[in-house]
């Protein structure tokens, strides 16, 4: 197996540390261990009371069977069974493309987007074939572009919705005509849709309650805030579920009985959760919104209420060697286009702390001012 260097955890590996402005993560600004478990009132000490004669043993392997329900209730209509707890979305892509991608298979998957969904298949001997967004069409693609790469070798179609970096949804009308040209040749669409829109307007259904072989990879890590539990799964019909727990025992086993226990909590209190979160992607959009209309540097596609976006930058410098000197000189953290194979671009997640993120804004505009 040959893999390049994945371009955007190479970076925060390097850097994320040595930020003072961490405006680059993804994640909806991160809950705590005593706001998560207080929630619904209880306390750190008694939350951890309940669990303090569980076995630490490997529990549940598949996730325990309140998380699988839990989970379930996110979906119109997929059984508790078909659900796979892994270890955060990550490990669900992995899962899912391992278990179904050989060697000669044609794959089509969308770019930008998280790298594992073009180059793990290209690792494993497919033909992968990359859909390109395009930034003029609010970093979409038109459903005839899909239709030119499709072919009845097409295996798979691997999707980001809402997309990574960039902050695009695709409404359930867009997706819709994707599902069609994929039953056209039988094949299967892999959606990580682990960036879930917070806009209760926008339609969005999940890829498992629109087409039947198609398979949603989710975590608690991003619209959730809970990136440090590692919880993540998979929900597919029933036929693939059992493809995946054949594969699965070779790649995860299980996420951990503690794990599971505050997923499970999170799960519970998942409207108290969102509720915060919608407010912070909505008041830090804001921020972000005002800043742009004093920077002239930078622009962007407007996200669609989901925690990541996507900055144009407007600089005689290429935006790696600029996010470097920029953090060294500044304290500011941005994740360069380049790692997203998109140059002169930057990952900005502005679903931080509205203090970091206002100050971080200041900061990079004070940087930008050198090449006025």
């Amino acid at each position: 197996m040959n893999l390049p260097e994945f371009g955007v955890e190479a970076w925060l590996n390097k850097w994320e540390k040595s930020a003072k402005y961490d405006i680059s993560q993804s994640s909806i600004d991160s809950l705590t261990l005593e706001e998560l478990i207080g929630l619904d009132g209880t306390k750190v000490e008694d939350f951890f009371a309940q669990h303090s004669t569980d076995k630490l043993n490997y529990g549940w392997i598949e996730g325990s069977p309140e998380f699988k329900e839990l989970v379930a209730e996110l979906y119109q209509n997929m059984p508790a069974d078909n659900i796979l707890q892994t270890n955060g979305a990550t490990g669900a892509n992995m899962l899912s493309i391992y278990a179904l991608v050989e060697a000669g298979d044609e794959v089509i998957s969308m770019i930008p987007s998280y790298q594992q969904l073009y180059d793990i298949p290209r690792s494993l001997g497919a033909k992968v074939k990359l859909l390109n967004l395009d930034e003029k069409k609010d970093w979409s693609f038109k459903i005839d572009e899909l239709k030119e790469l499709v072919t009845p070798k097409t295996k798979l179609i691997c999707l980001n919705n809402a997309n990574n970096p960039t902050g695009t949804v695709f409404d359930t009308d867009f997706m819709e005509e994707v599902v069609k040209i994929a039953k056209e040749v039988d094949a299967y669409i892999l959606v990580d849709e682990v960036y879930m829109p917070l806009n209760k307007d926008r339609k969005f259904v999940s890829i498992v309650d629109m087409y039947d072989k198609g398979i949603a990879t989710n975590s608690l890590s991003k619209t959730f805030s809970l990136p440090g539990l590692r919880i993540g799964w998979t929900a597919s019909n029933k036929e693939v579920a059992d493809i995946f727990r054949k594969f699965r025992d070779y790649t995860v086993i299980c996420g951990g009985v503690l794990n599971d226990a505050l997923a499970v909590h999170a799960l519970r209190n998942r409207d108290k959760i969102l509720q915060r979160n919608e407010e912070i992607v909505k008041n830090n959009l804001e921020i972000v919104e005002n800043w742009l209309k004093t920077e002239p540097r930078v622009s962007w596609c407007t996200p669609h209420s989901v925690s990541t976006s996507f900055i144009k930058l407007d600089i005689p410098q290429d935006d790696y060697s600029f996010c470097e000197d920029l953090l060294r000189e500044k304290g500011v953290l941005l994740v360069p286009g380049t790692a997203f194979d998109r140059p002169q671009h930057a990952r900005l997640g502005y679903c931080c702390n509205p203090k970091i993120l206002q100050q971080g804004l200041e900061k990079l505009s004070e940087y930008l001012r050198k090449f006025d």
